[in-house]
Formats: C-alpha cells, sequence, structure tokens
C-alpha cells in the first residue's frame, strides 16, 4: 500500500513520473565521485610532479563541502525542479514525440538545446544580481582545480529552472531532460584544472580548461566571459568569448572575496550583501532593482552611506586561516566520514520518508558547519564533536532509532561536560 499523509517519501511522486530511471541523480553522483576523488589526487600527483601546486587544504575541503551541501539540499530542491519541469511538460508541450528524443540524434539534440538553455541561465547568472548571489558560489574559491568544479549552488534551482522552459514546451520529455542536465554538468567536471594547457582546434568549439579559466578569473579583460557549458560556439556567436592570453594570468575568486570555509555562509553571502543594500536604501523602486540589476550595482543613497572600496586587483589577498596539522588530521578523518554519510544519504533518499531525510540533512549541516569553523579557528575540536554528536543523538530520536539514540546522547553529554570543563578558568590557587 503506497504511504499517505506525512508519511509520504520525498522521492513519491519523482518516481512515479520517472518509471523508466532505475537510479536517482543523487545515486549516479554516488557512484561518480570516487571518479572525481581519483582524478583530484592525479591532478595533485601532477602538481606535485610539476612543482606547482594548485590546491590548498583549507580550500579545497571548503570547496567540496559546499558541493556536498548542493548534493543534499538538491534532494528537496530537485522535487520542485523537476516537478515543474514535468507539469509544464504534461499540459504545455507543443509537440510530443518521446520516441524522436529518445533516440540516439534526438538525445543529441536534446544535449544541444540544454546546453543552449544553460549559456543563458550562466550568462544571467553573472548579468542579474538575484542569480549571481546563487552562482557566485561556484566562483568563490581562489583556487582553480578539480576540487572547484565541485563547488556548486544550493539554491539554483529555485529560478534556473525557468531557462529550460523551452525544453519542455518543445517536448523533451522530462527522463531525457534529466539525462542531458547531468551529462552537461558532469562534462564540466575536467575542465576546472591548470594542469591543461591550449588544445589547438578543441578550444575553437568546446569549453575546455583554457576557455573555462578565463570564465573563473575576476581580471578586467576576462570578466564575464566563456559561459558555455559543453559548447563554447555560443560565446562566439553572442559575443561573449575570450581567448586566454599568457600575458595576462589568470586570479581566481569573486570580486567580493569570501574569506570563510562556512559552506552555509558560503550560499547566503551575496544573498546577504543584497539583503542589507535593498533594506537600507530609501526609494522604494531601488529596493526591487538591487536584486536586478547587474551585480555590484548598488543605490546612490546606499553607497555614499555605506561605501565599499573599488575592486582592485593588485590588492587581492589569499584567505589562509592558517590550519594546524592537528586540524587538519582531524578535519580529514571528518571529511572521509562525511563523505560516507552523504553516499548513504544519498543512495538512500529518493525512496526515504520526508521526515527522515529532513532529520539526516540536518545532521550533515551541522557537520560542515562545524568543520567549517573548526578550519577558520572560530571553534575547537571538542565543540565540533559535541555539537556533531548531539546532532545525531537528536536525529536518530526524532526517526525513532531508540538504541542507536542513547548510544549517542551520553556521549554527547560527556562530550559537553568535557568542553565546559576545559573552557571553565582555573581558579587562583
Amino acid at each position: 500500500m503506497a504511504p499517505r499523509g506525512p508519511t509520504a517519501t520525498s522521492g513519491q511522486h519523482y518516481r512515479a513520473q520517472h518509471e523508466g530511471i532505475s537510479m536517482s541523480p543523487g545515486q549516479i553522483i554516488v557512484l561518480a565521485t570516487p571518479v572525481f576523488l581519483a582524478l583530484m589526487a592525479l591532478e595533485l600527483a601532477v602538481g606535485w610532479v610539476r612543482r606547482r601546486h594548485t590546491y590548498h587544504f583549507a580550500d579545497a575541503v571548503s570547496s567540496i563541502s559546499v558541493g556536498v551541501l548542493s548534493q543534499t539540499s538538491a534532494v528537496f530542491t530537485r522535487l520542485l525542479r523537476i516537478g515543474i519541469y514535468t507539469a509544464l511538460f504534461e499540459h504545455l508541450a507543443l509537440w510530443r514525440n518521446d520516441g524522436f528524443w529518445t533516440s540516439l540524434h534526438g538525445g543529441l539534440l536534446a544535449l544541444v538545446f540544454y546546453d543552449f538553455c544553460y549559456y543563458w541561465l550562466h550568462r544571467l547568472g553573472h548579468e542579474v544580481a538575484v542569480l549571481w548571489a546563487a552562482h557566485a558560489v561556484h566562483h568563490q574559491s581562489q583556487d582553480y582545480n578539480l576540487s572547484t568544479a565541485l563547488r556548486q549552488t544550493s539554491s539554483g534551482s529555485l529560478l534556473g529552472w525557468i531557462f529550460f522552459v523551452p525544453m519542455a514546451l518543445a517536448g523533451v520529455p522530462p527522463l531525457v531532460f534529466i539525462i542531458v542536465g547531468l551529462v552537461d554538468l558532469l562534462y564540466q567536471f575536467w575542465v576546472h584544472t591548470e594542469h591543461v594547457g591550449r588544445l589547438g582546434w578543441f578550444d575553437r568549439w568546446f569549453c575546455s580548461p583554457s576557455n573555462h579559466r578565463v570564465h573563473h578569473a575576476v581580471n578586467d579583460p576576462y570578466l564575464d566571459k566563456n559561459y558555455g557549458g559543453i559548447l563554447v560556439l555560443w560565446d562566439r556567436l553572442f559575443g561573449t568569448f575570450k581567448d586566454e592570453n599568457p600575458g595576462e594570468p589568470c586570479v581566481y575568486g569573486t570580486r567580493g572575496l569570501l574569506n570563510s570555509c562556512d559552506p552555509l555562509w558560503a550560499n547566503a553571502h551575496v544573498y546577504t550583501a543584497l539583503a542589507h543594500d535593498s533594506w537600507r536604501t530609501r526609494r522604494w523602486s531601488d529596493k526591487l532593482r538591487v536584486w536586478l540589476k547587474p551585480p555590484g550595482w548598488r543605490p546612490a543613497d546606499v553607497e555614499q552611506r555605506f561605501p565599499k572600496p573599488a575592486f582592485d586587483i593588485r590588492k587581492v589577498r589569499r584567505y589562509d586561516p592558517g590550519v594546524a596539522r592537528a586540524t587538519r588530521w582531524f578535519a580529514g578523518v571528518q571529511f572521509a566520514l562525511l563523505l560516507a554519510g552523504v553516499s548513504v544519504f544519498l543512495w538512500h533518499a529518493d525512496g526515504a520518508p520526508l521526515a527522515q531525510n529532513l532529520a539526516w540533512f540536518a545532521v550533515l549541516l551541522a557537520t560542515q558547519w562545524a568543520m567549517g569553523a573548526v578550519l577558520q579557528g572560530r571553534i575547537g575540536i571538542p565543540l565540533a564533536l559535541m555539537i556533531e554528536v548531539g546532532a545525531l543523538a537528536t536525529a536518530t530520536s526524532a526517526v525513532g532509532w531508540t538504541e542507536a539514540h542513547w548510544a549517542f546522547k551520553p556521549l554527547a553529554m560527556l562530550i559537553a561536560l568535557l568542553v565546559v570543563a576545559t573552557a571553565a578558568p582555573a581558579r587562583p590557587s
């Protein structure tokens, strides 16, 4: 019997609409993760051999943590994106021919169609402030390596679905839409590296490491260029292409530096700045324009009362929290456990009750926040452990795992006592 009411699974309708899918997108990401990690290890080794290191510990851990948050939150936001697409397809599609779209040539056309829509999503993600608030997450790393590729937004689906409406209206089936979307996303992983140079004719037509390095740079000549996901042809057609110039080395990051290892703050950073400007301006029209104008635009009255220094690439400094060796070991172990937990969560989330998914999502969220706070030196390792074990105790109670709850609860209390004891000032003798 199908579950009802509050026990309904978060993936129930999703699966019902796509019976042809044997694996969920989350499960595909789980299977791809070892490949991602192996390629990052290879990139590290190449950097070591060439004596050109493109990784920094805190930055890489932060980027992957942001990517983890993107995938775990997608368990919930994906339902919105796919649900809206499916509804549009079922009720408003102008041409229904599933046989065509599931053929080889139809699938290739759908992939090109998706990449075209993605180009405009990506481009407007740099030209409209509220869309940049979501996309900026991907650009925050000051490194350019394969871990940067995993640094994805958690809020992009909230408005991003709008750009793929033409595919639904053209009758591209939801299953095909999901598959070509994954192909487009996974393709973009390998282009995030400094260890692959120019590729000749390939650079002219496709998104390549050289072309995408330009896209991630904050240098004036490179700013807001090369948006194509797979094809750079769109950039050549619409005037947004820029070749990499060896005489102009790329400087990576954003012009409003994040300076944080917190994945939650990474997602909220630009939204918060926009909200502050919207609140502070006196004109009602400017309260809306803040969100719709290009990134960096500010109302005149806000700029006068709360000025920000102009961007100067010569003054850009790397954010480096200076992670101690013990903290590195702790973060490394935490990171391995986090990836294991996320893999289990993503593998089973599509068929699990919504309440259970929310409980485990909260645990993963607490773990990621604590790990980022430790890397920044905001909290110590004991307090991080207390937060994580406390989250596990709460979650196991919420989902009814009584035995596990009674294992985690006293452990959380013990760690809390140790935190209090070590934090208490010594009494004078």
